[in-house]
C-alpha cells in the first residue's frame, strides 16, 4: 500500500506528491486527525511531503508525524520550496522519519509555487516537473523490486539551521462573511471560529492555508510587506532551480 503523509496547507506540496505518486492520504495539516494511531508496516510505502519553512520542516509537521507508527515502512521524502533554498529540509526530515519507525529509501527536492512570494515558481510543478518526478518514482519501483533499501546520502547539516521567525499573517478583509473555513483549516487553530476576522497572531505559523482554502478570497497579507519580501528573494529566487533527486 502506499501512503501520502502529507503537510501542504496551500496545495504545492500536494501537487508535487500527486505528480510523484498517488496513494492514500494522511492530512499532516488536519489537527483533528489523532496521528498516534496511523500505523504502517514494512510491506508500505509512504510518500512524506512537507513544504521547507526558511531552510527547516515545519515544527507542526515534525510535532504530526513524530507520532506516526512508522513501522518500518519505506519512505519517500519529499521537500518542496518556492526555488529559494531547502538547506537542512530533507536531513530534518529523513530524522524524523527514521525516529518514527520508517526507512527513508528515496528523496526529492522539488519547486512549488513559494506561499508568500508567489511570483517566484509560479506554475510548478509545470508540465517538465512532473515528467521528471513519474520517470523518478519509476526508478523508485524499480529498486524497490530489487529488495534495495540503502538509504541515499542526502544533503544537509546536524545540527540544523536555527529556525527563522515567520511573522507575516494573514488578515481578514471587508468580503470576509464569518463563514468559518478558515479556522476549520488551520493547522495549528489559530483562528477563533466564533471571531474568524480575528488571528492569533502568537499560533500563526504563516502557512498561508487560510489564503488558499478561503471560498470568498476575503484573506490576504499587507501587500507593502509581501512586495518587501519579493525584493529581498529576488536575488535568490529569480533564476529557474530544477528537482533534485536522491536514489
Amino acid at each position: 500500500m502506499v501512503y501520502q503523509l502529507i503537510f501542504s496547507p496551500t496545495g504545492g506540496t500536494q501537487a508535487v506528491a500527486n505528480a510523484l505518486a498517488g496513494g492514500q492520504v494522511i492530512d499532516l495539516c488536519d489537527r483533528s486527525v489523532n496521528f498516534s494511531a496511523v500505523t504502517l508496516t514494512g510491506q508500505d510505502v509512504a510518500v512524506i511531503a512537507v513544504p521547507s519553512y526558511g531552510g527547516r520542516v515545519p515544527e507542526i509537521a515534525v510535532e504530526r508525524l513524530s507520532k506516526v507508527q512508522g513501522g518500518g515502512a519505506r519512505a519517500v521524502l519529499v521537500c518542496v520550496y518556492g526555488n529559494r533554498a531547502y538547506e537542512d529540509t530533507l536531513t530534518e526530515l529523513a530524522d524524523t522519519a527514521q525516529a518514527a519507525g520508517f526507512r527513508t529509501v528515496a528523496a526529492v527536492a522539488a519547486l512549488a509555487e513559494h506561499s508568500i512570494a508567489r511570483k517566484y515558481a509560479a506554475g510548478r510543478p509545470d508540465e517538465a516537473d512532473k515528467a521528471v518526478l513519474k520517470d523518478f518514482w519509476r526508478k523508485i519501483q524499480a529498486k524497490l523490486d530489487a529488495g534495495d533499501t540503502t538509504a541515499p546520502a542526502l544533503p544537509g547539516n546536524r545540527p540544523y539551521k536555527k529556525r527563522g521567525v515567520r511573522s507575516i499573517v494573514p488578515q481578514a478583509g471587508k468580503d470576509c462573511t464569518a463563514c468559518g473555513r478558515c479556522a476549520a483549516v488551520c493547522p495549528v487553530g489559530a483562528i477563533d471560529p466564533a471571531a474568524p476576522k480575528v488571528t492569533d497572531n502568537s499560533k500563526c505559523i504563516s502557512c498561508m492555508r487560510c489564503i488558499a482554502q478561503c471560498p470568498v478570497h476575503a484573506r490576504s497579507l499587507n501587500p507593502v510587506l509581501v512586495a518587501g519580501l519579493e525584493l529581498a528573494l529576488k536575488p535568490l529566487c529569480s533564476a529557474r532551480k530544477e528537482n533534485e533527486l536522491f536514489l
